[in-house]
């Protein structure tokens, strides 16, 4: 299908991949981390280390959401409008699953008590495997498309979005997150845990793999129609889990990472390029494909945009560069138990204590 669209109509739709590839990059590994509270920790000390692990940067990981939903508000309204009332039931059972996931690194330590700790943990499990599930369904369902009629209205159901080709973008994300996380843990934990982490990136790893290929293999041979560049991408993608995979085999956390973030990368540009010029196909019929031409705001108000991205932008990408280097060095279970500490630590907490009363 031929599309006629402006210079500033594709550079907000690259700007928008960015962000959303961004936040998934940043993301994933938080879902993961999330799944894995109960898995690796054993104790109240080994799961506050792995909270805090991502303690002081997942809130600023959303941001990349928040500012990916507002510039396709603000740049193409008509995409905002469809996705938003067609996938309504999907995606606000994806906002109850963030904001539960928030509240509960909030909430998890505010009691002692074993059975609130337990529920938080079980909502933080729960909540982060149901986002990156219905992640990875949803824009599996916007690259093969949806039923849209002329009035650019989603003509479906939840149970249309529940496909097998979804359903495995979703198993996909689960696992390539999952995997994601335990390889992070690996990384930015002590004490016992990244021997924990490992032992779960061992099999992670080759399941994302697994998944991941026959996801991008379906992706580039069915529904991209055998596109050169999406197979170009898929095959990259693939290439990708496999030595991130075989990074973490052979104990190279760090490369690992470094590969699993760019299958994450990969895989979502892959999408993206895919789509492009569309931004939701039409299983109806592709006269009514919503494009980027069909579906913008005005080009006055993609220069302002423009322009206020190019201030914004770099300040917020370097803000958040700062805080993962402040915040760089390794989370123990040891800096969180107190028969661990040097009794000195234990000395001034008491001291403290006494001075409060």
């Amino acid at each position: 299908m031929d599309v006629d669209y402006s210079f500033l109509q594709a550079l907000w739709f690259i700007l928008i991949a960015v962000l959303w590839l961004g936040y998934f990059v940043l993301e994933g590994f938080d879902f993961g981390v999330g799944m894995l509270v109960r898995r690796l920790g054993h104790d109240d000390a080994d799961r506050r280390a792995i909270i805090h692990s991502i303690g002081p940067v997942w809130d600023g990981n959303e941001v990349w959401l928040i500012t990916a939903g507002g510039a396709t508000f603000a740049a193409f309204p008509n995409w905002y409008a469809t996705l938003f009332s067609g996938f309504y039931l999907a995606l606000f059972l994806i906002l109850v699953a963030l904001i539960v996931r928030g509240v509960s690194f909030e909430f998890w330590g505010k009691s002692d008590d074993r059975r609130w700790r337990t529920g938080w943990e079980w909502a933080m499990v729960g909540s982060s495997f149901l986002a990156a599930l219905l992640w990875g369904v949803a824009w599996a369902n916007i690259v093969k498309g949806v039923p849209i009629d002329a009035g650019q209205e989603f003509t479906g159901d939840l149970f249309t979005l529940l496909n097998p080709y979804a359903l495995l973008g979703g198993v996909t994300t689960v696992l390539l997150f999952l995997s994601h996380g335990a390889i992070y843990l690996n990384m930015r934990t002590g004490g016992d845990l990244p021997e924990r982490a490992r032992a779960v990136a061992r099999w992670a790893s080759p399941a994302a793999a697994v998944t991941g290929i026959a996801f991008v293999a379906w992706t580039a041979l069915d529904v991209a129609g055998q596109d050169a560049v999406v197979i170009a991408l898929a095959a990259l993608t693939a290439g990708l889990l496999v030595i991130a995979a075989t990074a973490e085999l052979q104990r190279r956390p760090g490369w690992a990472f470094a590969y699993s973030a760019g299958a994450i990368a990969a895989l979502f540009t892959m999408l993206f390029v895919d789509l492009f010029p569309q931004v939701m196909p039409s299983s109806t019929s592709a006269a009514f494909d919503l494009t980027i031409a069909n579906t913008s705001s005005s080009p006055y108000t993609l220069t302002v945009m423009t322009v206020v991205a190019v201030v914004l932008v770099p300040v917020v990408v370097g803000y958040q560069a700062w805080t993962y280097w402040v915040f760089r060095k390794r989370v123990s279970p040891e800096d969180f138990d107190p028969t661990k500490r040097n009794p000195l630590d234990l000395i001034k907490a008491s001291s403290d204590a006494d001075a409060r009363a």
